[in-house]
């Protein structure tokens, strides 16, 4: 069998650490790749050695085969662990390691190749007796022949890219009159994303829950798994919450679950770590819905209610080793609970988001475990998935999991860049979650008017303090200055601020009470008024009574902008008191700004031209994703500042539109 002593991780962010972490407590040594703009990524501080595969673009660098391969023979590296994503899925990468004598640490040529067609898969599933949701999976893929499948098969249904995942390619169809136009979007979603436009069909379950298998298979042909995931919890198809054990699963459908589980992996001889997917309905009945050939995500919660390291595993099965523990050895304690951090802005229809990162500050506890890729004073780019970090939770019981895990999202301090905690927070906190009754209807039948997924303006407080700040900062250096602190020749008169949020324009009034080290102020913020008093500060905590509230709060200052970690987490407040006013326009006012880092992709208009509010201007790519950009006022095209293909940074000026 084979032997190996210098993995190479061909990923980045926080799974790329992940796995460095295991392989170097092994004895491993190890080898980061990297692209142009990751060149100070906190993966490529943790591994021994690291080298740059190329631009930023994913096609240039961790999606380009030949330099990875080429970085490995330059190391010396004799294994590549893909982790999850980018080529981990990749028949013909594990080809090309296997043909350069390089250990791909996962599952065989064969396996990857079928597991990752859902046409291909179903058919082998069926074939093994593993349950399958009715549909079509057939070659015949014309319109006439599908629609005729689809009347067998009844409405509603889906329709799903054969090669695809994570909701790209997948349809909802209601009624047999949507289904042409369904059939054309779902093609040209998965040729773009996937480079083929191969569908299946399957009858559509209503409110299901999502729950999937850890399995896993050595060369020695033993088989086991190791419990399931419940990933309920999603939007847009994509996991939000993934928690283990499942609520629901009661211990003779574990072992139903499991032992079909374990049958789909010896289908294809399966070798390495996997996933195996199904729909459960609300009768027990239970559905294959697809198997990833790699290690995912969620596997933390497996691995805290294991107490197993399944890296750990996947490095040493990809050795030649046994599997570590027999079928009848797994046993599941306690629950455990995670959620995905992500750069999104969720009261603005989950934006992605890009910028600094000012302060980064998880606050690890008994219990916790933070899985990250972040470093202080780095970028998050536009050219990757806004996944920032894992937080998990694990507690003896699910409520307890689940407090914990409330606690450490809110307490999570992220500066700089806006992330979707209060989402989250707010999602783990709700009734129908707590009694564990979430499936993957959840978000839209429950939480579609939750306070998270609206802008929301910044409280009394949290103005008021920004303001005090401000007004320290200045009093400390007069003070520095050989002035008095806080003290102006205008007598008692309030120190007046205007505070920017976004485009939003808030005015505080600030009159100090006692001047000096620990200032008592009152501030006024419209009908409010706020009682401060600084009791202790530096450059990264403030301690502050705020209307006889004693509280420690995050927050960081350059310049004019003042950054809070807030109840709704990141709050970057501008003070413009001193700015022209012609310098504070926005959209309204008919500036339109970039909302992050990204590329130009396309012009829709000219100079000169006459636009109404609302129409589509550009469309900026971010994030593999692409942002329309609209008119904020009817106008005249004054000036376009950006061209097709251009890459613009976060908040500059792109279009000038003089308003009719």
């Amino acid at each position: 069998m084979p032997s190996f002593d210098k993995i190479l991780i061909a990923n980045r962010g926080e799974i790329a650490c992940r796995v460095i972490r295991t392989a170097q407590a092994l004895g491993y040594r190890t080898v980061a790749v990297y692209s142009e703009a990751d060149a100070e990524a906190r993966h490529v501080q943790l591994a021994d050695e690291a080298l740059c595969i190329g631009p930023a673009p994913v096609g240039q660098s961790y999606l380009k085969a030949a330099a990875i391969l080429d970085a490995a023979r330059r190391t010396g590296a004799d294994a590549v662990h893909p982790g999850y994503g980018f080529l981990s899925e990749n028949a013909e990468f594990a080809r090309a390691c296997e043909a350069a004598g390089i250990v791909f640490i996962g599952p065989s040529v064969e396996a990857i190749h079928l597991m990752g067609s859902k046409r291909l898969s179903k058919l082998a599933m069926l074939e093994a007796g593993v349950p399958c949701i009715p549909g079509y999976e057939g070659a015949e893929q014309d319109d006439a022949s599908l629609a005729r499948e689809a009347g067998r098969i009844g409405y509603p249904l889906m329709i799903k890219a054969s090669a695809g995942g994570g909701g790209r390619g997948m349809r909802l169809v209601q009624a047999a009159d949507e289904l042409a136009a369904q059939l054309r979007t779902a093609r040209s979603e998965a040729l773009n994303a996937f480079g083929s436009d191969e569908l299946i069909l399957e009858k559509a379950v209503i409110r299901p829950r999502h729950v999937e298998i850890q399995v896993f298979g050595d060369h020695h042909g033993n088989l086991v798994h190791l419990g399931e995931r419940d990933c309920s919890v999603q939007r847009r198809h994509q996991k939000v919450i993934e928690e283990a054990p499942c609520p629901v699963l009661t211990p003779g459908l574990r072992q139903a679950m499991g032992e079909a589980a374990v049958k789909a992996a010896a289908r294809v001889n399966y070798v390495g770590a996997g996933t195996v997917e199904f729909l459960l309905d609300a009768s027990g009945a239970f559905y294959f819905l697809e198997m990833n050939t790699r290690l995912q995500v969620e596997h933390p919660v497996t691995e805290l209610v294991t107490g197993q390291d399944l890296v750990a595993w996947q490095i040493r099965v990809a050795e030649g080793q046994p599997l570590p523990l027999k079928q009848e050895d797994i046993a599941l304690r306690g629950h455990a609970i995670e959620v995905r951090l992500y750069a999104e802005d969720a009261g603005n229809g989950f934006l992605p988001q890009t910028g600094e990162v000012l302060r980064w500050e998880p606050q690890v506890q008994d219990g916790i475990r933070i899985d990250h890729g972040l470093v202080e004073g780095r970028a998050v780019t536009p050219f990757y998935d806004p996944m920032l970090a894992k937080v998990i939770a694990y507690g003896a019981t699910r409520d307890e999991a689940r407090r914990k895990l409330v606690r450490a999202v809110e307490d999570c301090v992220l500066l700089g860049v806006k992330a979707n905690q209060r989402f989250l927070a707010n999602l783990l906190k709700h009734p129908e979650f707590a009694a564990g009754n979430a499936t993957t209807a959840f978000i839209g039948e429950h939480f579609a008017n939750d306070p998270s997924l609206r802008p929301q303006a910044p409280q009394p407080g949290e103005l008021a303090l920004a303001a005090a700040l401000l007004y320290q900062a200045s009093a400390s250096a007069r003070a520095h200055q050989g002035g008095l602190a806080g003290w102006r020749n205008a007598g008692n008169e309030p120190w007046r601020y205007q505070l920017h949020d976004g485009e939003q324009k808030h005015t505080v009034e600030l009159e100090v009470l006692e001047p000096g080290a620990q200032p008592r102020l009152l501030a006024c913020i419209g009908d409010s008024a706020v009682a401060l008093w600084l009791i202790a500060m530096d450059a990264r905590w403030v301690v502050a009574e705020i209307n006889g509230i004693r509280r420690r709060i995050a927050h960081h200052r350059q310049g004019e902008r003042v950054w809070l970690y807030g109840t709704g987490g990141n709050l970057e407040l501008r003070d413009v008191t001193h700015e022209p006013a012609g310098a504070q326009g926005g959209a309204a006012s008919g500036t339109v700004k970039a909302p992050m880092d990204g590329a130009i992709v396309d012009v829709l208009v000219s100079e000169g031209a006459r636009v109404s509010k609302g129409q589509l201007l550009l469309v900026l790519e971010a994030m593999k994703m692409e942002h329309p950009l609209k008119a904020g006022v009817d106008g005249i095209i004054r000036r376009i500042q950006v061209s097709k293909g251009e890459q613009v940074k976060s908040r500059q000026l792109l279009v000038e539109v003089e308003e009719a």
